[in-house]
């Protein structure tokens, strides 16, 4: 009876995969929809201010949904599946140094209503795979800006112009790598680089998102 009530008990609990809904894993993304992630071309997607920008994927089908789940529908679980991804897309651009990861950051007002940054949560999981430093103390957002989707070029710039300040005294001295979910003009990445270029850090910075629209 004990062996039966434990078997029932499994199977009412076992997680299901947020893309899919299966449940023969017991996973919050089953290996399947894993292997449906597909990489972008290995080279920077833009150069800004002398900083290589890459994308790993594009901003479609089963990327776009762990995305919005991890940013929107509260799957923190689902943060360990895209910093995976991104980390084995690191691994191919064959990079060598040992980073500081500062994931992008959201204003304090954000965060109250969301709970969470997901980006902060990716760059937790990624630093596990890669081995790399955490610094979400780097950077913060001090400016609460519009949401950037409906926005030009030129509005999303004007939305982000000195959104970002540095804390110099929490700089570990090792490269900089930035993380993101989603580069389309390259925005938020220009302003994070121009804030730590203009504190002195201008070597070494990387900018690496999950992905990009198709343009």
């Amino acid at each position: 009876m004990q062996k039966f009530l434990s078997s029932l008990l499994d199977l009412i609990y076992r997680k299901k995969c947020y893309i899919c809904s299966a449940s023969k894993y017991s996973l919050k993304m089953c290996p399947k929809c894993y292997e449906e992630l597909v990489f972008s071309n290995f080279f920077a997607a833009k150069v800004i201010h002398g900083v290589n920008v890459y994308s790993c994927g594009v901003y479609e089908k089963t990327l776009q949904k762990l995305i919005r789940g991890l940013k929107y529908h509260r799957q923190k679980e689902l943060a360990y599946y895209l910093a995976k991804f991104m980390f084995e897309y690191w691994k191919e651009l064959g990079n060598t140094g040992d980073f500081q990861v500062v994931p992008v950051p959201l204003h304090a007002n954000r965060i109250k209503k969301r709970k969470y940054n997901h980006m902060e949560l990716t760059a937790e999981e990624f630093c596990k795979f890669s081995g790399y430093s955490l610094n979400s103390e780097l950077i913060t957002r001090v400016k609460d800006t519009k949401p950037q989707y409906k926005l030009s070029r030129r509005e999303r710039l004007d939305n982000l112009s000195q959104a970002f300040s540095i804390d110099i005294s929490k700089d570990i001295g090792k490269p900089v790598l930035i993380l993101d979910d989603i580069c389309t003009t390259g925005a938020t990445f220009e302003e994070m680089i121009k804030t730590l270029q203009a504190a002195g850090i201008k070597n070494n910075i990387v900018c690496l998102a999950a992905s990009s629209p198709i343009l």
